[in-house]
């Protein structure tokens, strides 16, 4: 039946991307509609069984999701890019973090684990819908040259934060006795050997990658590589995000043509991609949005007002102009791929029922900040005089 379910997330995939398109919404949102008509909770298409058998797809596409966010760090881009890009990136992130944080903590009173988790997550930012939004209207100018390389960086930001803060959560859920010096020395060291492994593993692929005469040869050596650093990282305990992430950034830095490796990945990630979102979708409980009620309504609104916050102070700090300053964080609001992802490792780390919570609360966030994310970029962009309007 694998191949049944596979073949339907494929079908249902393309259909809804197609039908989203035309109303000018991005296909991840496409893909978690299609997930959720086609999933357990509606047309029981892929029955709740059937979405549990296919998680090997997601950790897959988890991987190679990871994999591509290094790929982008160029150490000399980032040289060019300067300090004040880097800061405004750390306060958005972190920015989101808090205030989500301190919202769980003190007015939901919720307990530390599930709050710093959740909270970790709430720094990610997916750009694909606000590229989108620039792409369309062919927007420029000095927001969107701060837009384009910070949404590039957010990612990696949310990663090790979320590699700290979920370690953090297993540690205190362990029920040890542990002093609180001890429970941040280790999730540090778990993110060390996590980033030392995929260094090493990142060089020894550069080194074999040199004598690969073909591309078959290439993109099996790719897959190879992915699977056994991110299943090197689980039977560690570590970070395989980190792992691949650190492995990547490598390969792209001390590789003679590292476009072209990423290049033959791209070749065959979009339909791995279209079965992890749409199985995402199949995976949200629409029943379980109830039980989460105010908590996955405050975390939108509390995600997208520590975004703002973080945006404007960091912007103001580092003496961006006015425009700048006001509508940045409106530009990062929506959230997809990585936080997805992250929600799916949490849902496996933290223990019932908060680690469900958490799924729940992500995947219905996802779809409000899918859907309404590019109409408040369209938004910023405009008064930020980025795109210019048609008389």
């Amino acid at each position: 039946m694998s191949m049944f379910y596979i073949a339907i997330l494929l079908f249902g995939g393309m259909i809804f991307a197609r039908l989203f398109s035309k109303i000018k919404f991005p296909e991840v949102t496409g893909f978690l509609i299609a997930g959720i008509i086609i999933g357990p909770s509606v047309l029981n298409l892929i029955p709740k069984d059937g979405v549990k058998s296919l998680e090997i797809l997601s950790n897959v596409a988890l991987s190679f999701i990871a994999f591509s966010i290094g790929a982008e760090m160029k150490l000399s881009v980032l040289k060019k890019l300067g300090s004040k890009i880097a800061l405004i990136t750390v306060f958005e992130a972190l920015g989101a973090l808090v205030v989500v944080l301190l919202g769980c903590l003190f007015i939901f009173k919720m307990d530390f684990p599930f709050s710093i988790t959740l909270a970790s997550i709430a720094c990610a930012t997916a750009p694909a819908a606000t590229l989108m939004v620039i792409r369309e209207y062919r927007a420029k100018g000095e927001l969107v040259d701060v837009l384009l390389p910070v949404v590039a960086l957010d990612d990696a930001v949310c990663i090790i934060a979320f590699g700290i803060c979920s370690s953090l959560a297993v540690n205190m859920l362990k029920g040890s006795d542990m002093g609180m010096a001890s429970m941040l020395v280790e999730p540090i060291l778990d993110i060390v050997l996590s980033i030392v492994i995929g260094l090493v593993g990142g060089f020894l692929y550069s080194l074999v990658a040199k004598r690969v005469k073909t591309e078959n040869e290439l993109l099996s050596l790719i897959i190879a590589t992915v699977f056994m650093l991110a299943s090197l990282a689980d039977m560690l305990g570590l970070s395989g995000l980190l792992t691949l992430m650190s492995a990547s950034v490598l390969i792209s830095n001390i590789s003679v043509s590292p476009r072209r490796y990423f290049d033959i990945v791209d070749r065959i990630t979009p339909p791995i991609f279209m079965c992890f979102f749409v199985l995402s979708g199949a995976d949200l409980n629409l029943a379980g949005l109830k039980s989460v009620g105010l908590i996955g309504v405050f975390y939108i609104f509390g995600r997208v007002l520590g975004k703002y916050l973080g945006a404007f102070s960091s912007s103001k700090i580092t003496g961006m102009s006015k425009k700048v300053q006001r509508y940045l964080g409106l530009t990062l609001v929506p959230q997809a791929g990585v936080a997805i992802g992250l929600s799916l490792i949490a849902s496996q780390e933290i223990p019932e029922p908060h680690g469900s919570m958490i799924r729940t609360v992500i995947l219905g966030a996802t779809i409000v900040y899918e859907l309404f994310g590019p109409l408040l970029a369209k938004f910023a962009l405009t008064q930020a005089d980025c795109i210019v309007k048609k008389s």
